[in-house]
């Protein structure tokens, strides 16, 4: 009985079944997955958003909302954004 508790497949999470779906290239299921996490102010989805938004992958390619995620983001103190939001403003995005 133990080991079919053990063979059961287990989910880590939205935030890693997001990225999982958007590895695969499931772009829809990961935005799916990440959107009610980012407005509930977490940084990794919002950040994961901009960076969708940013490339045009799975959502229209849309700068001024990729800056507003990876904004969100990098006011928490999210280095990855702060990153991507100073690129953005370099190139004129």
């Amino acid at each position: 009985m133990l080991m079919l508790g053990l063979a059961a497949p287990v989910s880590a999470g939205p935030l890693d079944d997001g990225g999982a779906a958007y590895q695969r290239g499931d772009y829809a299921t990961a935005f799916q997955l990440w959107r009610p996490l980012a407005d509930q102010g977490d940084g990794s989805a919002q950040f994961n958003l901009g960076l969708m938004y940013a490339e045009g992958e799975g959502v229209p390619q849309d700068f001024v909302a990729a800056v507003a995620w990876y904004r969100k983001a990098a006011d928490q103190g999210y280095a990855r954004a702060q990153f991507k939001l100073g690129l953005m403003h370099d190139t004129g995005k």
